[in-house]
């Protein structure tokens, strides 16, 4: 019983906590705007617990997906579905008991969250497919990842305003950004099994859009400060954000595999500092 729960959590990644992160830094960058630094408990912690449910369902089913592919590929060939450690049959039920948890959480919150978790479910169930029909997986991800933001505005004020989607915005570019290192990293092994992702689209021009996004992000995140009227600390964590971006620039460079799973790493210590500054404007505004 033991092996079993281990193999469990080793299919939910739980022992490789940075998607929960990256999950995570979003949804609190759009409650703290949405409660101006003082959320509703309730909502927190059933938002916190949903991130850690809905990013493990969302691995389940994506290895579950990969089934025929992960074995093909260094880096995931033990993952436990890929190595027979874990049946697919016993995945899908495993994805089915996350989803329904998350579902039990949300059911605490207003009409209008839980209709906009049917979404959420619909998205992070779909997601692991997109890389078989298109080379924008990773801007489908951050539709996944974000779909939090207009949730946890619809449960701390029971609407979903223009900022939530700007924040929304903010982080599908933040997440294609990401998951482009990401796909960096495998991108020789996709070439050959025929996985598609925006590293293969964006070829030699990788590094470029790559800081065009980053750009386009700064950007967003500035215009969502001035839209909440957040003052001077929050653009001293911009600051320090761009910082992350740059180094993550200059350790993807040479593209080495293991320098741009680096600087996809780094991306948790990107969003900590946004939402620090954002933390820091209530804390000392109010």
């Amino acid at each position: 019983m033991n092996e079993r729960l281990h193999q469990y959590a080793l299919l939910m990644r739980l022992h490789k906590p940075i998607g929960i992160l990256l999950l995570l830094w979003p949804m609190l960058w759009a409650l703290w705007i949405a409660a101006t630094g003082h959320p509703d408990t309730r909502v927190l912690v059933v938002f916190v617990l949903g991130v850690v449910l809905m990013r493990s369902a969302g691995c389940v089913i994506n290895d579950y997906a990969d089934r025929n592919i992960d074995p093909h590929v260094r880096r995931t060939r033990e993952r436990p579905i890929a190595a027979g450690r874990v049946t697919p049959r016993e995945a899908l039920v495993l994805f089915a008991v996350l989803c329904l948890v998350a579902f039990m959480l949300v059911l605490l919150m207003n009409r209008l969250t839980i209709l906009l978790s049917l979404i959420g479910v619909l998205l992070a169930a779909t997601y692991p497919f997109t890389k078989r029909y298109t080379h924008l997986p990773q801007v489908y991800l951050g539709a996944a990842f974000g779909w939090a933001v207009p949730m946890v505005f619809a449960a701390q004020t029971g609407a979903v305003p223009a900022i939530a989607w700007l924040i929304f915005i903010a982080n599908v570019l933040w997440a294609t950004v990401y998951d482009t290192m990401y796909a960096m990293v495998d991108r020789e092994d996709d070439l050959r099994i025929g996985v598609k992702s925006t590293a293969i689209l964006f070829g030699a021009a990788d590094r470029l859009l790559i800081g065009l996004l980053q750009v386009l992000l700064m950007a967003c995140l500035a215009w969502v400060g001035m839209r909440a009227g957040l003052g001077a600390m929050y653009y001293a964590g911009l600051a320090a954000a761009a910082v992350f971006a740059l180094y993550q620039q200059y350790l993807i460079r040479a593209r080495q595999p293991e320098r741009c799973f680096q600087a996809f790493l780094n991306n948790n210590w990107f969003g900590a500092t946004v939402f620090a500054g954002i933390a820091a404007h209530y804390l000392f505004h109010q």
